[in-house]
C-alpha cells in the first residue's frame, strides 16, 4: 500500500477549519483530485445510534464492526489509543490522491493554519511551537510571516496552492 499525499488543516476551535474543508473539497474534485478527509476529535464521539443493528453488534463486544451497502461503507473499530495519522492514511486512504486532515496539529504532516482576525490569538504553528511543517496560513487579515498567507475566503486559491505544494508527488487520477 502506498501512503497518499495529505495536508493538515489546523487552527483554534471555531476558526473555520471544517467550513474551509467543505469549500475546498468540491474545488479539488472539479480538478479531478480523489479527495479523502479525516476529522480528528479530541473528545469521545459515537457515529452509531442505539437501537440500530450495527450499534447492537458493537455493544455486544465486537472489536470491529462494519456496515456496508452498494454505495457506502462505515466501520467502528475499538482501540486503546488513537492510531497515528500516518497509519490511518496508509491503511484506509491508499486509493486517494489527497487526504485533507482536520486537526492532528502535532503530526509531521504539512499544515495550513486557519487564522481569523477576531480570535486575536498567536498562531499555533508559530511562536513557541514554530512548526517546520507549516506550509501556509489561510487568514482573513494580512500577516507578515515566513510562509505564504492565503485568503481564507478564496478556496480556489487555497486549492491551487495545495496542488502546487504537493505537485512533486501528487498524481491526479482522471476518470476514464
Amino acid at each position: 500500500m502506498e501512503k497518499p499525499n495529505a495536508i493538515a488543516i489546523v487552527g483554534n476551535s471555531g476558526a473555520g477549519k471544517t467550513t474551509l474543508l467543505e469549500r475546498l473539497i468540491p474545488v479539488l474534485k472539479r480538478k479531478g483530485v480523489r479527495v479523502g478527509a479525516v476529522k480528528h476529535d479530541a473528545h469521545r464521539f459515537d457515529i452509531d445510534h442505539p437501537g440500530k443493528d450495527s450499534h447492537r453488534l458493537t455493544a455486544a463486544g465486537a472489536d470491529t464492526m462494519m456496515i456496508t451497502s452498494a454505495s457506502t461503507l462505515a466501520m467502528v473499530k475499538q482501540h486503546g489509543v488513537s492510531p497515528p495519522i500516518e497509519e490511518l492514511l496508509e491503511r484506509y486512504f491508499s486509493d486517494m490522491d489527497l487526504v485533507l486532515v482536520e486537526g492532528f496539529r502535532g503530526s509531521c504532516l504539512p499544515k495550513i493554519e486557519v487564522h481569523r482576525r477576531e480570535f486575536r490569538r498567536a498562531l499555533i504553528c508559530r511562536g513557541e511551537r514554530n512548526d517546520p511543517g507549516l506550509a501556509a496560513v489561510a487568514s482573513d487579515e494580512p500577516l507578515d510571516l515566513d510562509v505564504p498567507v492565503l485568503a481564507l475566503n478564496d478556496p480556489d486559491a487555497i486549492a491551487k496552492f495545495i496542488v502546487s505544494f504537493l505537485s512533486q508527488s501528487l498524481s491526479l487520477r482522471r476518470p476514464s
